[in-house]
Formats: C-alpha cells, structure tokens, sequence
C-alpha cells in the first residue's frame, strides 16, 4: 500500500446531463497528494480535441481569451469548498458549453506519484419542462368554512429527449418560506412534509394524480392554519452514470391562496357572582358563517382551575347533534336559537364556585344520510362565585390566668358574642396562633399552635408540636360558645402575643362542610418582668490549722436572687499541683450532691478510702464538705461548684444558672525524706532469648527513715518507640503490701517482678523477643508512717527512661538450619550411590561368552 500510495484526482463519472440556461456546478477534489494542505485547481475545456483553458485558482493569466468576458461577468467561476476541493460554476449554460472539462493541479509532491488530472463529459439538453395551475389560469383565492375540504391542481408536463423523472412537492407559505405538504418523489413514493404526518396517515391530505399529467391535492377538515398561500414546486431529476439521482432542473407556480372562516364558541357572560341558593344562568354562543344545513352538538364543564384540561373536568351536561339531553336533576340545557344554549343551575352552593366551560362541535349531513364532525370548540372558562349567606357574630379574647413567674399557667378563652342569622346547619371551630413580639416596628408572621376541622379534629401546628403531645399545652371546649387554651408551665418562649379566629362553617347539600366565615379575635399579649439569676457561693474553712492525717472540713453557703423556689446541687472539685502525676489535667471532680440530695462519688479512686470523704446538705443552702485521714497528696485547691435549680413542667427541674465559690487551700508543710528513683541496666543491648535485668533504685535525701516506716507501690512501663510519642503500656506492678500484677502479653517472654533491697525492685524479662524493645521506666509512689501511725501516701515520682535494644543472634539463628541442611545433603548423597550400586550391579548386568583360547607354549625357531 506504501508503494502504491499516489495523488488521485477525483470529478464525477460522466456524462452530466444538465438543462441550458440552469447553473451547473462540476466538483474537483485531490487525496493522498504531499506538500501544502491547500491545493491549486486549474479548468480546460475541450469540445473535440483541443483543450481551451478556462480558469485557475492560483493564476489569473490562465483563462484564455475567448473566456476572459465570462469569467470577469461571474458567469464562470470557481468556489472552493474546502483545502482540497472545488467547484466549476456555470451560470445560465448554453449548447456551446457541451464538452469536456478537464480539472488539474500542479505538483506538490516530492516523486510524480498518481494522476493529476481528471476529465468528465457534460451533455446540455433543451428545457422540456412546463409547469402550471389549473385550466392555465393565475393563481385564485378560496373562503372557505372551518371543517370544509378543498382540492388544488397543477399540471406538470416534460419533453426532454432524456429519460427524466418528475419530484412533484406541494407547498405552502409561511411568512416568507414555503413548507412542504406532501410530495410524490421522482422514485414513485409519497412523502408528508413536517408537521403533516398524522393529517397523511389519517387521510386528511392526499396527493393524487390525473389524465392530462395533472396532480391533485386534497385537504380535509380544514382549519384555521390551512388558510394560505398554497403553490406546486415541480423537479426534473435523471440517473447518473454512477447509479444515483440527479436533480438537473427546478420550476414552481403559485395556485391558490385560501381562506379559512373560523368558528368560535363563546360564553355570553363573563365573571358571574350569585348569591347562595339562586340560580345560575349561561348561555352558550356559537359563532359560524355556514348557511347550509348542521346541527351543534354542546356540553357543558365545570372545573375548580381554570387550566384544568377535558379529561380533569367535571361533566355537567351534554346535548348530541340529535338533540338529546342528558338527565340531571338540578341543571338543565336548553336550545335558545339556532346557535345559543342555555345552562340553568338551580339552587347553587357554595360548592358550585369554580370555572364553567362548553364545548360545541358542528355536523353536517353527508350524501349517504349520516353526520359528520367538521369542526369542535370549546370556550374560554367563566369564572362563577357563589357567596355563601354568612352568620354574623364577634369574636372576644382574654386571659383567665396570667403568669408571674416562669412555669406558671396560663389560660385563655376564645367566646363567640353576638350571635346573629345563624341557621342550624352552621358549626363554629377555632384556630390558635401565636405572634412573637421584636422591639420597634419589626413584624413577625403568625404561628399556628392549632386548628379544628369541621368534624372537630384538632390539627397541630409546628410551633409546639411536641409539648402539645406531650400534655404541657391543652385545648378543649369550656362551653358552647367558649374555647380555651392552657399552658401548663409557661416559659419564656411563650411570651408574645395570643389571638383566635373563630370559622363558621355551614352543611351542604351533600352533607359536607365548608367554612363560610372567619373572625379574627384581639391578641392578648403574654409578659411579665424578668431579671437576670443571681447566685453566689462561699467556702469556708472550719478548722484553719491541721497536719496530715487529720479531718479536713469546710462548708459552703449559698444565696441567690430572682429564682423560684431554688433546689442546689453540689460538686467538690480539687486542683492539685501540676507534679501530681495521677491527673495531669489539674481539676479533679470529688464527690457530687444533686437537688434531690442523692450523693454520687465522681472521680475518687483511693479504694482504701472509699468512705473518707462526705458531703452532706446542713440547711437549705449550706453544705458541709469533711475528707477524713488526708493525705500529703491531697494538698491542692479546693471549691465548690453549685448549680441552682427551678422547678419546671411536669414535675421536672429545670437549671437557671452556676456559681464557683472561692478556693480552699490544703497545704502541708512537712520536713520528712525526699526521694528520688532512676532506672539502671548492666546490660540495655540483648539478643533475643536472653534475660534483661532492670533495676529500679530509690534514692532518699534528707531526714532518715526506717526501713519499717516507708514502703513503696511501684509501677513498670514501656514506650514502644525510640522516641516516646506513643502511649506507655503496663508491664507489671507490685504495690507496697507485696503484691505483683501483670498486664496480658502476646509474646512468648514473660516478666518478674521483684523487691532486691529496701529501696531496690528489679524487672526481669526472660526470653527476650523483637517486640521487647523500647523505652522502660518505672513510677514510684511513696508511703510514709507519721509519728501518731498513719501512712501518708506521697506525690508519685517517675524515673528518667532507659532504651532497652533487643538483636537477633545470627549464628544460633542459622546454626540448626545449617546443620540440617548438611545432615540432609549428606543423606540423600548417600542414597544416591546406593542405588547407582545396586543399580549397575543386579538391574544393568549382561553375560559376555568369551572364547576359549589354547594355551601353547611358543616354540623355538630351531624346531620350527
């Protein structure tokens, strides 16, 4: 294909058939050609022998002389149609201009590779074709009625001494454009024009031909958008050398301009109001310039929107072309005239309000006795209001009960006064709504608490929905003519402004309800004076000298302002000192007392002095705080966190505001021992499998104490880092009576924790293993006897952290491995010969004969 690979030169198959004094247009294009993408394209023509240049697209010298007028009229000229193509037009051509014509391009290419010129056959033939109206007249003008049928001719007729086909397309004008109808294609097929499809198919337009080559179109059930300017577009095609169809020629003749009378249906009235329980009269026109004979066929609709469609609307009443009406009861139809009728509704609710519509269709009789609809409409909706006869009365708002405080109740009751015109089909129901109240002008939408129905069902509104539910807020019905709303507790967000709306609604003829009336009570407005909770709380030390082990007292007073009927609860809180290393957040929450006087430990972990502290409610609002045989480790800040409480809906209470009292110090001053503790190890790099030794050492400054007189509670932990940016895990701990603890393990190693001296504990890991590394320290919690025999327990002391690395030991790892691996090779190498020997000796074996050979003594020359 490489090779084979060449500029082409491509202009259709002749010969071109084309009609003189058309325009024709020949096209050239080049592929698979090298150099620039925009290639140059030169004409010649040639009528036996000799070629006459024409014009070329990239030399304006090469037109010949004979041609230059053409081409510098227009006539002749070439339009490129893209970077490899164009187009020879020839505009009005003449006999003279059947030929050949030859279309070239220059070279490009690196090789002379292909063709660079094409030829083709043009063949002009005279015009044959003739189109016209019917009986050769102009164009005449049809009135028609809406619903009528129609029928246009157009003669079409062609003497070309080629074998042609006629394309015969009808058409008609819209604005400016014409649009196809229906054509008959030069291949004998029949063809709708856009929009005219359903019209084809259901027979409506047609398109059939006649004697003397004349071609009919058809148009029933015309309406409004057939009436235009109508005209027969009529085209030459032949066949090609190639097998396709070419169109050689084009004429069109206007025919006919029709117009169509339309027939309009409307409601005589407009908006129309009546009064509940009159009568409603429409009547229904129709609009129609036939003077022949039809009957109207009319029906009558009614719908609550006026664009609801047929099919959503409700059937009043009808009347077929034979003038049959249908049965009702309260509504009738009558024929006023020719062209009214007449809707009566008697006795009209309020029910009856909504839009009313007719539809009219027009018949006509046919040659064979029957109908037939040519036209329907239908009118535009009238809108109709029935006023309903109102009850008269007054609506009056006022609260029973009004609140002083927060949580009290609230009731309001909604009376109907002045009851007037009230019939005994009339139900009165009431709606709540709640308006919040904004300083200035500021204006806020209504709420809806709640509304009844007409069969008294009690809708909620989202605003207190659920307190509603709930049983915090009720409606119910005081009498016949008073309607309440309680609140049971009232809290600030209830306070604004209050109003009802009292609904009449009255009983239909169908029994149903519906509301005739609304009245709008007066708010009333829901205040009162508020100030801000005042709450303050004072400790007090009781006993302001005390050393360790004694009883630690105080208590805390209370008072408070603007609260009702106060309940307290208490919370003792400690800020320890920042050395303490059990909370290093500094605040830890003691022991709490809530408003019903239920104690509760929180987070106080001495298991040993589990009753040692106590908080108990003295008076009403004041709290006594004891912590018994403190502790040096009990020094620190201590207060009281108090929280007033008001009683709130349904037995709850609810919190209205906090207060911090002032710190009470412990502080300790003691002259005992200080102690100290590091971690050692002879040996902080082990391989796996060994035992790490590491020790804990306690260190003691100042005042001595007997080794009877201190005892320690000490903890092992380990970092599982190099760095210590993870959480520490509990190895082992051993508390001061002797008793060890150690946290689970995954591993195969295992610990030991043990006491070596007085002031010495050693942490043994046996059978090291990779994940044993890290950083091991241990924390140490002193206890010391004081001269009256209390322990005191002394702030936690933690030791600086050693780095414990744990190897592998290569050559005991790969030693049984090794020994193996020989033990194995050596035994299947054995193997191995043995079965060469048996093999060869009893499996391969084979018996040579040899022959047997005499033994002779040589014999000597001298006897030979």
């Amino acid at each position: 294909l490489a090779f084979c690979r060449g500029r082409i030169v491509r202009v259709p198959k002749g010969p071109l058939i084309r009609v003189v004094g058309t325009e024709v247009a020949i096209p050239c294009s080049v592929s698979d050609y090298d150099g620039p993408s925009e290639q140059n394209f030169d004409w010649e023509f040639s009528r036996e022998t000799d070629f006459v240049r024409i014009v070329s697209t990239w030399d304006s010298t090469f037109t010949s002389e004979e041609y230059q007028k053409r081409v510098g009229r227009g006539d002749i000229k070439l339009r490129r149609s893209s970077n490899d193509a164009v187009e020879l037009v020839i505009r009005n051509i003449q006999p003279a201009d059947q030929g050949r014509y030859k279309c070239s391009t220059p070279s490009t290419d690196a090789t002379v590779q292909g063709n660079y010129d094409a030829e083709v056959q043009v063949k002009v033939i005279s015009d044959g074709l003739s189109v016209s109206g019917s009986k050769a007249r102009s164009s005449t003008s049809l009135r028609l009625s809406e619903g009528d049928s129609f029928k246009l001719r157009c003669s079409a007729t062609t003497t070309s001494p080629e074998h042609t086909h006629l394309h015969v397309t009808w058409q008609v004008r819209s604005g400016s454009s014409w649009w196809d109808i229906l054509s008959l294609t030069h291949e004998g097929k029949f063809q709708p024009g856009p929009g005219y499809e359903e019209r084809y198919r259901s027979g409506d337009i047609r398109l059939d031909t006649g004697a003397n080559d004349t071609y009919r179109l058809s148009v029933s059930q015309a309406s409004s958008a057939d009436g235009r300017a109508y005209r027969c577009l009529v085209s030459e095609w032949v066949r090609g050398a190639d097998g396709s169809w070419q169109k050689i020629q084009e004429k069109s003749v206007e025919i006919a301009t029709v117009s169509i009378q339309r027939t309009d249906v409307v409601i005589s009235t407009s908006n129309v109001s009546v009064t509940e329980r009159d009568s409603l009269d429409l009547t229904c026109n129709i609009t129609t310039d036939r003077s022949g004979i039809f009957q109207a066929e009319v029906m009558w609709y009614f719908s609550a929107s006026p664009d609801d469609t047929l099919s959503d609307a409700q059937l009043l009443l009808s009347m077929d072309h034979d003038s049959v009406v249908s049965d009702s009861t309260l509504i009738s139809l009558s024929h006023v005239d020719r062209n009214s009728y007449r809707l009566l509704v008697r006795d009209v609710d309020v029910e009856d309000s909504g839009y009313y519509f007719c539809e009219a269709a027009i018949w006509v009789p046919l040659h064979n006795g029957s109908w037939h609809k040519v036209v329907e409409r239908t009118s535009a909706p009238v809108s109709v209001v029935v006023t309903a006869l109102e009850p008269d009365y007054d609506v009056f708002l006022n609260a029973s009960k009004t609140p002083k405080f927060s949580d009290d109740p609230t009731e309001l009751n909604c009376r109907i006064t002045n009851v007037q015109d009230t019939e005994a089909n009339i139900r009165f129901t009431v709606s709540w709504y709640y308006r919040q109240r904004l300083p200035g002008d500021d204006v806020v939408a209504e709420e809806l608490l709640a509304s009844m129905d007409a069969d008294w069902t009690l809708l909620l509104g989202d605003r207190g929905r659920e307190r509603i539910q709930n049983g915090e807020i009720i409606f119910f019905k005081k009498s016949a003519d008073t309607f309440t709303l309680r609140i049971q507790w009232t809290s600030e967000s209830d306070r604004g402004d209050y109003f009802c709306v009292i609904s009449a609604w009255s009983r239909h003829r169908n029994n149903s309800w519906v509301k005739s009336k609304d009245v709008t009570s007066a708010s009333v407005n829901i205040f009162w004076a508020t100030q801000d909770y005042t709450l303050t709380v004072e400790a007090v030390k009781l006993k302001p000298f005390f050393v360790a082990g004694h009883t630690f007292e105080m208590t805390c007073k209370v008072s408070s302002k603007n609260i009702k009927t106060p309940r307290y609860s208490v919370l003792i809180t400690a800020e320890k000192p920042l050395t303490d290393q059990s909370n290093p957040n500094g605040t830890t929450r003691i022991i709490s007392l809530n408003q019903d006087s239920v104690v509760r430990l929180e987070d106080w972990t001495d298991q040993t002095r589990v009753d040692g502290v106590v908080l108990e409610k003295v008076q009403e609002n004041e709290f006594r705080y004891r912590m018994y045989q403190t502790q040096i480790s009990d020094a620190g800040l201590y207060r009281c966190v108090v929280t007033a409480w008001s009683p709130g809906g349904g037995g709850m209470w609810r919190e209205a505001v906090n207060g911090l009292s002032n710190p009470i110090q412990i502080d300790f001053q003691t002259s005992g021992p200080v102690f100290n503790v590091s971690v050692h190890s002879d040996s902080p790099t082990i391989y796996q499998g060994e035992v790490a030794d590491l020790l804990c050492i306690i260190t003691m400054e100042g005042m001595p104490l007997e080794p009877d007189d201190m005892s320690f509670d000490v903890s092992w932990f380990a970092v599982r880092s190099f760095a210590l940016d993870r959480e520490p895990i509990l190895l082992a701990s051993l508390d001061r009576r002797g008793i060890v603890s150690q946290s689970r393990r995954n591993g195969s190693s295992d610990l030991s924790l043990e006491r070596i001296s007085p002031l010495e504990f050693r942490l043994r890991v046996h059978g090291c293993e990779d994940h044993d590394f890290g950083n091991h320290y241990c924390v140490v919690t002193p206890w010391v006897r004081s001269a009256t025999g209390v322990w005191q327990r002394e702030p936690d002391i933690r030791a600086k952290p050693i780095f414990l690395s744990v190897k592998m030991d290569v050559l005991n790892a790969f030693k049984y491995p090794l020994l193996i691996g020989i033990g194995l090779a050596t035994a299947i190498g054995l193997l191995s010969c043995l079965i060469g020997y048996c093999s060869s000796r009893w499996c391969c074996k084979k018996e040579v004969q040899e022959t047997r050979r005499e033994r002779r003594r040589l014999m000597s020359m001298e006897m030979d």
